[in-house]
């Protein structure tokens, strides 16, 4: 009695582990009902399950096939209402079925052809088949909330790529100035090689961009797009961040890592600012370059990867050269297509689009409707030098959102660093006097633009007369035909 009891534990402890491992969800269903058949008398074993779509999933051990014990089987699942069923099968056996339950639902049926001597108590055997249903009960439960948050993330990964995919369609990227229509054009002409691609232009251009706008627009989009800051890293971390590590490669390396290019392979692999890399590394990302293998460090294990390169700099890379901190056979390793993305002074057509680009997006993100940019905001965004370029805008803008507390973004909502006398040619110290006067002025513009120069209905918006907003546009030297349409 000791020994049966024991064998049941282990049977128990057994068919958990196999419930749990990594094996195929059937698999593991599969080695429950072999454990039964090959430790506990059972001729013949059937679990059958029915999904949330009606698909029935069966799986099965023992003897050849009995068309009757699928049949009885069969009947537990078409139940309105199942229940354990125990059917005599001569005088040495029984069908034994125990209905499968997620839920409060039937998910499906447990049944066995149990080997018995005739006239034995079956009570303790059902005892142990009810908890082993449970088990399996509570597997298929487990599996299918697996299942159903796996398909999820794979639903929400491929919605996230479509995004960015849509996101970084080069109709998309701002820019209308003919420099810009230029980069636009070399990154259509590149993104359907392997090329190898070096971006150059300042800090703030938007380069990251750039390639982002390669990757998704190339054969590779559905593939990684893997980003490295080389500036960011430490110079004693960045052969590892790469390359990877083997266990015990150096002090806390607990784990092997996979680095960078592993993590790119079939994709694309973006160093930003390339420039900073350390010499040491500039040799092995060279051999890589030619060779397109590697080892991991502290490892032997040559390894291959089908990777596109895509570099980034602000530097000027051949004085680096010529100062010999960066390696003349890698830049032209690197330069093999070349796309300058111009600094944002140059591209004075782009300023506004990307201003209203930025408006609207960080203004969606912070709630506030900005309906438009006045004249004199307008005029202050174009005469200013943007040496921080693209991001120093979008700065701009979010700080001018968080100061506005109307529909109207106006001249003094933007940063005090654009109303400077290099930046916008005002007097380098007003007084108040002066300071009302500029309010005023960018207040009888915005209302001009408003009614396309038409002064009376200018007067009407501002809440005066006609001959004081005349008087007020002769002070000012406001031109009101500018404004007409």
């Amino acid at each position: 009695m000791e020994a049966l009891e024991s064998r049941k534990l282990q049977t128990l402890l057994e068919a958990s582990q196999s419930l749990s491992n990594a094996l195929p969800f059937e698999s593991r269903l599969q080695r429950v009902l072999e454990i039964l058949v090959r430790h506990h008398g059972v001729v013949r074993g059937t679990i059958a399950l029915v999904d949330e779509l009606g698909e029935r999933i069966e799986v099965r051990h023992g003897r050849p096939d009995d068309p009757e014990h699928q049949a009885r089987c069969q009947g537990i699942l078409d139940e309105a209402s199942p229940r354990p069923r125990v059917e005599p099968l001569g005088d040495e056996a029984s069908f034994v079925a125990l209905p499968l339950v997620v839920e409060k639902k039937l998910t499906g049926v447990f049944g066995v052809d149990l080997a018995h001597r005739e006239g034995s108590n079956l009570e303790p055997v059902l005892q142990f088949l009810r908890v082993l249903a449970s088990l399996i009960a509570q597997a298929v439960q487990v599996h299918r909330l697996i299942e159903g948050e796996r398909a999820r993330l794979l639903e929400e990964n491929r919605t996230l790529r479509r995004e960015l995919g849509e996101r970084y369609e080069l109709p998309n990227l701002v820019g209308n100035g003919g420099p810009m229509r230029q980069v636009l054009d070399q990154v259509a002409q590149v993104a359907g090689g392997t090329t190898t691609v070096l971006i150059r232009g300042e800090s703030g251009t938007g380069k990251e961009l750039i390639a982002h706008a390669i990757h998704y627009n190339s054969p590779r989009a559905q593939r990684p797009f893997v980003r490295v800051s080389c500036a960011a890293l430490p110079e004693t971390l960045v052969e590892s961040e790469l390359f990877g590590h083997e266990k015990g490669a150096f002090t806390g390396a607990h784990a092997r890592k996979k680095g960078r290019f592993e993590l790119a392979d079939g994709g694309t692999l973006f160093l930003d600012e390339v420039g900073e890399l350390p010499l040491a590394t500039q040799v092995k990302l060279l051999r890589v370059l030619q060779e397109r293998e590697f080892e991991r460090l502290g490892g032997t294990e040559t390894l291959r990867v089908d990777v596109r390169l895509i570099a980034a700099t602000n530097r000027d890379v051949e004085k680096a050269i010529a100062a010999g901190t960066f390696r003349e056979d890698l830049y032209y390793r690197l330069d093999v297509f070349a796309v300058f993305v111009p600094p944002l002074r140059d591209r004075k057509p782009d300023i506004m689009p990307l201003a209203e680009h930025f408006l609207a997006k960080l203004g969606r993100e912070q709630r506030k409707k900005i309906r438009r940019i006045s004249t004199p905001a307008i005029d202050m965004l174009m005469a200013y030098h943007w040496p921080g370029n693209v991001r120093e805008l979008e700065n701009a803008i979010a700080r001018a959102l968080v100061v506005c507390d109307g529909s109207v973004l106006h001249a003094h909502h933007l940063p005090p660093t654009l109303q400077t006398a290099e930046a916008s040619g005002t007097a380098e110290a007003r007084t108040l006097a002066d300071a009302t006067a500029a309010f005023e002025r960018d207040l009888i513009a915005d209302a001009l633009k408003s009614t396309q120069g038409n002064r009376a209905k200018a007067a009407r918006l501002l809440g005066t007369s006609e001959r004081i907003l005349g008087y007020k546009v002769t002070k000012y030297g406001i031109d009101c035909t500018r404004f007409r349409g």
